[in-house]
């Protein structure tokens, strides 16, 4: 695991619990903000993802991470991350899923020394044409920015009905109940963190405790507790006709989700 530090992070550093992961490569940190990419397995979405990021020119503005579940199917060849302007690719080698791999990610762009964090899912469903904004809002002192496809100006496309149902009336609902923030789109992952937010002992992200989707559901439930300033940015977000990308199954995955949603809520993840 890389634990060079480019910046003081306290005493709490110590007591991090980061997955194994592997710098499979690195050019160095140009920006103060950087986007964080999560990806296993997504083949031409994360392509096209990296192509639309070129395109709005993102690298010009943040640094571009790409962490790494497990790929086997040849999409991060490394010449065409370059091409495509990212600036490092991690390799998670511990168990664990997607808290699991933002952990690693995390806890490298705060050893690295950025200031912002925006994290974007790497299955192209969302437009990342919001990053510009998500990058503004930080600067001018927010701490949690959520990408939200319901608001004015938000696009929600071929949402599975029974997602969409969820999220308006169950997910939504209770993390704007316990949390006291009024939220209307809490289960995508694109949102943006603040250095100070992430570097909270009494958030605490990084324990073993988080190691699938908890991280995610916690975090729109601790932050605004703690008196952290959030707020949600119109978004779009598209998914394709047919079959639906995501490492969430039907019955099992969304249970899950369930669960740790009511643990969260009632402060079972609070350090």
């Amino acid at each position: 695991m890389n634990t060079s530090s480019t910046a003081p992070l306290g005493d709490d550093r110590a007591r991090w619990q980061v997955p194994s992961f592997e710098t499979l490569f690195w050019q160095g940190r140009q920006s103060e903000v950087s986007v964080i990419i999560p990806v296993i397995n997504e083949g031409d979405r994360i392509r096209n993802l990296l192509s639309r990021m070129r395109d709005l020119n993102i690298a010009s503005r943040a640094d571009i991470i790409l962490v790494d579940g497990g790929s086997t199917d040849g999409s991060l060849a490394e010449d065409f991350l370059r091409e495509h302007g990212v600036r490092g690719l991690l390799l998670k080698t511990a168990p664990g899923k997607l808290s699991a791999q933002l952990r690693c990610a995390y806890a490298f762009a705060l050893d690295q020394g950025y200031e912002h964090i925006v994290t974007i899912d790497g299955n192209d469903k969302d437009d990342p044409e919001a990053i510009p904004r998500f990058i503004d809002a930080l600067k001018n002192g927010i701490d949690f920015v959520q990408a939200s496809r319901f608001l004015a100006g938000g696009i929600a496309e071929n949402t599975p009905k029974s997602r969409d149902f969820a999220i308006r009336f169950i997910h939504a609902p209770m993390l704007s109940l316990f949390s006291g923030f009024a939220w209307t789109d809490t289960t995508q992952g694109f949102r943006g963190y603040s250095r100070r937010m992430l570097l909270d002992p009494k958030l605490a992200i990084f324990r073993d405790v988080f190691m699938s989707y908890e991280l995610l559901v916690y975090l729109s439930y601790r932050a605004p507790k703690l008196g952290y300033r959030c707020v949600e940015l119109p978004t779009t977000r598209r998914y394709p006709k047919g079959e639906v990308p995501t490492k969430i199954s039907a019955v099992r995955g969304n249970i899950g989700v369930l669960k740790m949603l009511l643990k969260a809520c009632f402060g079972a993840y609070n350090a």
